[in-house]
């Protein structure tokens, strides 16, 4: 919907054209979208109560691949559902203010997703590289800061973009050719100033991707180095074993 007003005329909603070219097949990726979805949901679900539950997977790896999972979940369920919806319907209107609560949720979430990665190598780093001092840093104290610290930092970061997506004006162009409102499409079709928006998208990637990343190749280097120096090739399985798990999660992500 687009309203006129003195200056001009002001999107209220956005049409989200979803899959357009899907004609006859749009009722079978409907299913197996769905289906995808119901699977990861209910894997995720019982993976967390398997984690909350079983008392020998009560470790911090275990507790941050938990919330790791509950941020996959937000991740997935604020996207997905909404894009089902798309592809039923072929093509869907939703308001500016839900499409800009969509896109806080989905950069938040996923950049939570990425500090847990991170704990987690830290976590891996401390086991294997200092395993004599790991009880005594990696106390209950760290981590729930560390938790805590991951899921504040991933919310409050992505506040920034959420001012500037506020602050920007939607007027005769409303259509987002996309499944749904990511940033990208905002800057498309905007009909105000967006380089604020660009830049702090840019910079804000520093801290939300660029430093995650470079911390968990630091980490697997020093941990890779240590198991190179192990003599006995049992240990080097032990140790590589350790951090399996997480080397597929960030490989997987």
């Amino acid at each position: 919907m687009i309203l006129d007003n003195e200056n001009g005329t002001t999107a209220t909603e956005f049409f989200l054209l979803g899959f357009p070219g899907l004609g006859v097949f749009r009722f079978l990726f409907f299913t197996l979208i769905f289906s995808a979805y119901t699977v990861t949901v209910l894997l995720d679900v019982m993976i967390i109560v398997l984690l909350s539950t079983k008392k020998s997977l009560q470790s911090p790896m275990f507790m941050f691949l938990r919330n790791f999972l509950l941020s996959e979940m937000c991740f997935v369920n604020v996207v997905v559902p909404n894009m089902l919806r798309i592809i039923w319907m072929n093509g869907a209107t939703m308001s500016v203010t839900g499409c800009i609560t969509q896109s806080y949720i989905f950069v938040s979430s996923g950049t939570s997703e990425i500090y847990f990665l991170s704990a987690m190598s830290y976590d891996r780093y401390l086991a294997i590289c200092k395993p004599l001092h790991y009880n005594t840093i990696m106390d209950h104290t760290l981590q729930y800061f560390l938790v805590i610290f991951c899921w504040m930092l991933g919310f409050l970061l992505t506040m920034i973009t959420l001012g500037l997506l506020v602050s920007l004006k939607f007027c005769g162009q409303n259509v987002i050719d996309h499944y749904f409102c990511d940033l990208a499409p905002f800057v498309d079709i905007a009909c105000s100033d967006t380089s604020g928006l660009q830049i702090g998208i840019f910079i804000l990637t520093i801290p939300m991707v660029v430093v995650p990343f470079i911390l968990i190749i630091v980490s697997y280097v020093s941990i890779f180095v240590v198991i190179l120096r192990m003599s006995s090739i049992s240990n080097r399985k032990k140790a590589f074993s350790t951090c399996s798990t997480h080397l597929l999660v960030v490989g997987m992500f």
